[in-house]
């Protein structure tokens, strides 16, 4: 029975990945921008790109991809001074459960970038895999670390592999977490193998075009003017962190490309601000039907209530 387990866990991630390998190489065609969603634009405010970024900080002492990225938002031709959202686990140990990923998390709370809860476990766990006590000690543990950084309880969180439900959700609300989702994912997360896109920018134009068609319908907030619009990275992923200024010149052209207006800032670069953003980007009711990214949506699909 064992080796039966063993073997269908195997074939399932292998699955997985064959499935991952599929999308990214057979990306579909953008959604055609038509003339009535056009006029519909008109009426809405433009663009800002949120940035997050998932997994890290981390903990290589060779070419560290979490510095390499905090430097290219400080110092970047398109805008200097990028704050993001940095999602950590805070005790896996190579990311936040280390000395050098402690330091880096400091660094991002000092850079102003806000300090998101991702994880607290020795890996990247499920928080949907951990029984109630297992799951309360997780919560709480990510929260102290998070505040013994930057003096206060951590807001937002992400759950790991995008996937909760009623319980977890619940427990998240318990400890004041407000949980994030995303608009536009790189598909870049190192899970499975899986860390990057054949085809990034067919992929993100697609996604925005999406992304188009909601802020047509109105489903989207304006906040300070401008209607935040949520982009996923791995700070853990070098392919990202070697071509992050390249990223963001691709969304800029991608937004170009589906028709969106883009605010004459196209990223946050204040604290607050962005804050305020990404409070109003936040899960209200897990009842609802969720905007999972690509891959994940396939995977939950019926099965995180």
């Amino acid at each position: 029975m064992k080796r039966f387990s063993a073997a269908s866990s195997v074939f399932s991630v292998l699955s997985v990945l064959a499935v991952a390998l599929s999308l990214s190489g057979c990306i579909s065609p953008p959604i055609a921008l038509t003339p009535l969603t056009e006029q519909r634009l008109h009426v809405q405010a433009p663009i800002r790109f949120l940035l997050t970024f998932d997994d890290g900080p981390s903990a290589s002492s060779f070419f560290n991809p979490t510095e390499s990225i905090l430097d290219d938002l400080a110092n970047n031709a398109i805008q200097p001074g990028i704050k993001a959202v940095f999602f950590v686990q805070t005790r896996a140990h190579g990311a936040g459960g280390s000395e050098l990923g402690r330091k880096i998390m400091q660094r991002e709370h000092d850079d102003g970038h806000i300090l998101g809860f991702h994880t607290s476990t020795p890996g990247h766990t499920n928080h949907r895999h951990l029984n109630p006590q297992e799951l309360e000690q997780s919560l709480t543990d990510g929260s102290a670390d998070i505040a013994s950084i930057t003096g206060a309880a951590p807001v937002f969180l992400r759950p790991p592999f995008w996937n909760f439900d009623q319980r977890t959700f619940a427990a998240y609300q318990q400890h004041g977490f407000h949980v994030l989702m995303t608009d536009v994912s790189l598909n870049d997360g190192k899970i499975w193998g899986y860390n990057f896109s054949l085809r990034r920018r067919s992929n993100i134009v697609r996604q925005l075009s999406e992304v188009r068609e909601r802020i047509a319908d109105g489903e989207l907030p304006t906040v300070d003017g401008v209607i935040p619009v949520e982009v996923t990275f791995h700070d853990l992923n070098r392919y990202t962190s070697r071509h992050m200024q390249e990223y963001l010149q691709i969304l800029l052209d991608s937004a170009q490309e589906t028709g969106l207006t883009v605010a004459a800032k196209p990223f946050y670069d204040d604290r607050a601000a962005l804050q305020r953003a990404v409070m109003a980007r936040t899960i209200t009711d897990r009842s609802k039907p969720l905007h999972l990214p690509g891959l994940w949506a396939w995977m939950w699909d019926g099965n995180s209530h």
